[in-house]
């Protein structure tokens, strides 16, 4: 493992990424599970470098955990409560762990220098879940997608971050017209549908929902979905970039 304290970065600042996918009418988060005894899950998340901007560090950290380049992503909050720290889930870590601690993933000369307090910056991005290969790093047992209805207890405030994200993203939905980027290049109405029902978690009225959806002004409309049935395949759309 790459020793945090033995790399270039600014102390006691760091990135956590909610990633958002969205797949069979449900919306996921890519959640790690780190490979200690204990049962630990973690948001993905990451240092900056002293020469690097924030906004290039989380791009970095989002390309090496989902191996595509091209990511919707937004900051969304700074999380900085002054009791903020690793200390807690990391003793446990410990303590449960005594064997590993000699393997140089996580030994104590680094201990120091991530239990201080750390501010993260919070980012959530929006992804195709069909392109993302999710990437494990050397302290992951798996990397998954996680229904957000039922995510893991995560360490620290990583539940909390997810829920504020949340609540950012469908305040952001339409005004930034950021939900296609959760859906594959075309698409029906239905799925739109769909997934702005998984977003905001209640039904939408049909009718109502599309003409929202054509004002807007910001989709083109292809050539009927193939189903076996012409009369009653609806239209693909895409969004206009």
């Amino acid at each position: 493992m790459h020793s945090p304290s033995e790399q270039n970065y600014i102390q006691q600042l760091s990135i956590d990424c909610i990633i958002f996918g969205y797949q069979e009418k449900q919306l996921n988060v890519l959640v790690p599970k780190l490979d200690f005894r204990g049962d630990f899950w973690a948001l993905p998340s990451g240092f900056i470098f002293q020469g690097e901007g924030i906004d290039q560090a989380a791009r970095r950290i989002l390309e090496e955990r989902t191996g595509i380049k091209d990511i919707y992503l937004d900051q969304f909050r700074v999380f900085g409560d002054a009791e903020r720290s690793n200390s807690s889930f990391l003793e446990r870590i410990i303590n449960l762990n005594e064997d590993k601690l000699g393997d140089n993933r996580f030994n104590r000369k680094e201990l120091e220098w991530i239990t201080r307090r750390f501010v993260s910056i919070g980012y959530y991005a929006l992804v195709d879940i069909n392109k993302v290969i999710p990437q494990k790093n050397e302290i992951d047992e798996s990397m998954d997608w996680y229904p957000i209805r039922n995510l893991p207890t995560m360490i620290m405030d990583h539940n909390e971050m997810v829920a504020q994200a949340l609540d950012t993203l469908r305040l952001n939905l339409d005004q930034k017209l950021i939900a296609f980027n959760l859906l594959p290049e075309t698409f029906t109405m239905k799925e739109v549908q769909e997934l702005y029902e998984s977003i905001y978690d209640k039904p939408f009225a049909r009718n109502n929902f599309q003409k929202k959806i054509l004002d807007l002004n910001v989709l083109e409309r292809l050539e009927k979905k193939f189903t076996g049935a012409a009369n009653k395949a609806p239209f693909l759309y895409r969004f206009q970039r």
